[in-house]
């Protein structure tokens, strides 16, 4: 089975000057856990994880005069790893395993066109298993 069959269609994204409460509002209305940076153009600059987030606005104080400056790409991860729509899904799991992510931003034609999870593998192999023989 390809990427492109067991993939979620469509990718959250936010853009790079985001504030992080703002990208955090949009990871809890959209029901994910990870955003994906593009730029203008549509290429991928960085992903920003819920983890991630927790973690700045965990540590942010009123105080703070760097609050109102912050923005997405000073908190983002630069390396977004990336697989084919093509390619099988064992190789998305080898790829997540041997990254250490739980999420890969799915390209065609060099373009985002969705997201593959850790959990969207794990219902395949579940769906599998408990279908009678």
């Amino acid at each position: 089975m390809e990427v492109k069959e067991a993939m979620n269609q469509g990718v959250i994204t936010v853009n790079p000057e985001i504030k992080p409460l703002e990208a955090f509002e949009k990871m809890y209305k959209e029901g994910v856990r990870r955003l994906f940076v593009l730029d203008g153009e549509g290429n991928p600059k960085g992903v920003i994880s819920y983890s991630d987030l927790i973690g700045v606005l965990g540590s942010l104080r009123p105080t703070n005069n760097n609050i109102a400056a912050l923005k997405i790409s000073d908190i983002m991860t630069e390396d977004v790893i990336t697989i084919d729509s093509d390619n099988a899904i064992e190789d998305a799991a080898n790829l997540m395993l041997r990254a250490d992510v739980s999420g890969l931003l799915v390209l065609e034609d060099d373009k985002p066109v969705g997201v593959i999870t850790k959990t969207d593998i794990c219902r395949m192999v579940a769906a599998e298993m408990l279908v009678p023989a």
